[in-house]
């Protein structure tokens, strides 16, 4: 298993390889693109993974190509390199959630310090959407009754709050709170209060 994926766009052709190599040699599974259009037809799913582009390149610039990666809903951090960056055009990436800027020239450290950063966020937010969908799941899996519950002890109330909000005995209470706390994953009411805040 590789340390991530990396598509570097770069339409130079010597810098394109040269980097590519250094990357490789670090262990990450590497496509290179001559433009930006070749990346965006032919991208793979592959998670975690970092983009690294040049800021200006002929047809679709870094940024455009950029704007178009989260139009299609890809989410992934991009790593702009640039010798000749215009101000509006780093405003611009900024703007688009840059996750790094890498001004030619540039040493290894700071290219592999900046694939390193954006490798652990892609990986922090998959695992973040990953438990967000299985807590959607649980959260079908809860009967309306037990969806109430949720709801009373996101507030805070105590067992005996629900036995007296919904009318209902003790005993009930506490195993309507038991089979929310089982089907949700969760053991602690501090595990369930978070899980509210995601949702």
């Amino acid at each position: 298993m590789g340390r991530g994926h990396i598509d570097l766009v770069e339409d130079n052709a010597f810098l394109r390889e040269s980097l590519s190599r250094v990357l490789l040699n670090e262990g990450y599974t590497v496509n290179t693109w001559a433009d930006a259009h070749q990346f965006l037809d032919h991208m793979s799913e592959t998670v975690p993974a970092v983009v690294v582009t040049d800021m200006r390149m002929p047809e679709l610039s870094g940024v455009q190509m950029h704007a178009e990666l989260l139009k299609r809903g890809r989410l992934r951090p991009v790593i702009y390199i640039s010798g000749e960056s215009t101000v509006q055009q780093t405003i611009d990436a900024m703007k688009l959630g840059a996750a790094d800027f890498l001004v030619k020239p540039f040493s290894v450290d700071e290219l592999l310090q900046a694939v390193a950063a954006g490798m652990d966020k892609d990986a922090q937010k998959m695992k973040s959407l990953t438990a967000q969908a299985r807590a959607q799941e649980a959260m079908r899996a809860l009967t309306n009754r037990e969806r109430e519950v949720f709801q009373l002890l996101l507030k805070g109330m105590s067992n005996a709050e629900i036995m007296d909000a919904m009318g209902i005995s003790l005993p009930t209470a506490k195993q309507y709170k038991s089979s929310v706390m089982q089907k949700l994953g969760v053991r602690t009411l501090s595990q369930l209060m978070e899980l509210g805040v995601s949702n």
